[in-house]
């Protein structure tokens, strides 16, 4: 794999660390910097995964202070509650290099009077110990960590997109405005998996990357995506796992090799569409995944019916957005796998199934953070549900709303949205013994002209 050699040597071998650094000098050089000022990185939002890719960057480059600064923004007064508090003190006496590192940092009193319910713990202050609050079970690396956004942003040459897709318009409208006077465009990588509708003028998608671009003016080819099938607890604990890196040829390979890591492999793609509109995607149908689990008590022969039946309806979607998308395979299929398998979608949609959690309860889940394959459901229904779209039934043989091709979806609409359904209403969608055979969709999708540029905002001529 290019880009990987040396960093194969354990750690503290001077042959790895020297590789470590040579990476670290190439993007420098890359970016124009210069002796002394050092590489300034910027993780934005601190969920779980925001917040593990900052402590991998921290890791692997945090001992070169003179070269690299890595800091991470959330925002503040967010109490962490006594419940929480008391499972955080187990967390840390249960690990004696965590219990010895706050004791040498003078920090472990605070979290004795947090479990007794003397002191209030804030989400920032147990972050700069390395707590994530939406993974108090895996304990980081100390980070520094900003509460002023403009503060943290400022002067970034990198920042690393790690709020919710709902959020990134907000955040990186308010980022814009800091970044007005700017003369270079920094470099942005997204994390965020999710998808807006826009219906006027004409129906169409925005991902986070183009939030991101038309909030900012930041071009596109200084913004990347990176995605993977990974989860960012097992990642942290050096799980062997790998990602793509995906956008303009400028940035993506140099940043694929700065952020590959022993365990965490980073290649790169140009098909960012692709990717970006599948991260939203394998949160819509992970929803539906849990609550097949849960419904069926974990029965393989229906995850397996409900596997070949999504991801026959994703490569449907993605025709309509794409000439010649990116196949479903490779890493592209293990993230959604992963996500179906274990992801915070799937555990979310296992509860719903089982009553332990409620619509009412809102998608910003305490200990997870937000569930972005709720507003992705309702993102790509209202927009598969214009009749400007319309796409040729197969057995019907009449025009209809590509939404209606893709009975899954309808059905987590119905549950999730419209909330006019229960949610074993999931059984149904693939239970129904008129349905045609999944790669009967799947060839609809690559034999026929699907594809709407103007879905993208592009004119109807534009080839990609």
């Amino acid at each position: 794999m290019g880009g990987a050699e040396g960093l194969g040597q354990p750690d503290g071998h001077a042959n790895g660390a020297a590789v470590v650094e040579e990476k670290l000098d190439a993007l420098r050089r890359q970016l124009g910097k210069a002796d002394g000022d050092p590489l300034r990185i910027v993780g934005v939002g601190a969920g779980a995964w925001g917040s593990v890719f900052c402590a991998l960057l921290q890791d692997a480059y945090g001992h070169l202070r003179d070269k690299a600064q890595v800091r991470i923004w959330r925002r503040p007064g967010r109490a962490v509650d006594r419940a929480t508090a008391e499972h955080l003190f187990d967390v840390i006496n249960a690990r004696e290099d965590v219990l010895r590192r706050l004791i040498r940092r003078c920090a472990y009193l605070k979290y004795v009077e947090a479990r007794l319910g003397d002191r209030t713990l804030y989400a920032d202050e147990i972050l700069r110990d390395g707590f994530c609050l939406n993974m108090i079970d895996t304990p980081l690396c100390p980070l520094k960590v900003v509460t002023n956004l403009q503060e943290a942003v400022w002067d970034a040459d990198i920042v690393v997109n790690g709020v919710p897709s709902t959020d990134t318009r907000e955040v990186f409208g308010e980022i814009g405005r800091y970044w007005k006077e700017r003369i270079t465009a920094p470099i942005i990588i997204s994390l965020a998996k999710g998808i807006e509708a826009s219906l006027d003028p004409l129906p169409r998608i925005i991902t986070p990357t183009q939030m991101i671009s038309n909030a900012t003016g930041v071009p596109l080819e200084n913004i990347l995506y990176l995605g993977g099938p990974n989860i960012a607890s097992e990642i942290y604990n050096k799980e062997y796992a790998n990602a793509r890196i995906c956008g303009a040829d400028k940035w993506r390979k140099p940043l694929a090799k700065f952020l590959r890591q022993p365990h965490f492999i980073v290649w790169d793609n140009s098909d960012l569409i692709t990717h970006e509109v599948m991260g939203g995607l394998k949160n819509v149908y992970a929803i539906g995944a849990g609550m097949v689990a849960a419904l069926t008590n974990e029965s393989a022969t229906s995850k397996s019916v409900y596997f070949a039946l999504c991801t026959s309806e994703m490569i449907y979607i993605t025709h309509l957005l794409e000439e010649e998308p990116e196949k479903l395979a490779g890493p592209l299929l293990a993230d959604t796998y992963v996500t179906l398998l274990k992801g915070r979608n799937a555990w979310y949609g296992q509860k719903l199934a089982k009553g332990e959690l409620t619509l009412e309860m809102g998608d910003s889940i305490k200990g997870k953070g937000t569930i972005q394959g709720v507003s992705a459901v309702e993102a790509f229904y209202e927009l598969l549900s214009q009749d400007s779209l319309s796409v040729m039934h197969p057995e019907a043989n009449r025009s209809v709303a590509p939404v209606e091709m893709c009975p899954i979806l309808k059905a987590l609409h119905r549950i999730l949205i419209t909330r006019d359904r229960p949610a074993d209403s999931i059984l149904q969608a693939i239970r129904d013994e008129t349905m045609y055979d999944p790669r009967e969709r799947i060839e609809m999708a690559r034999g026929h002209s699907l594809y709407r540029p103007s879905l993208l905002g592009q004119p109807k001529d534009v080839k990609t």
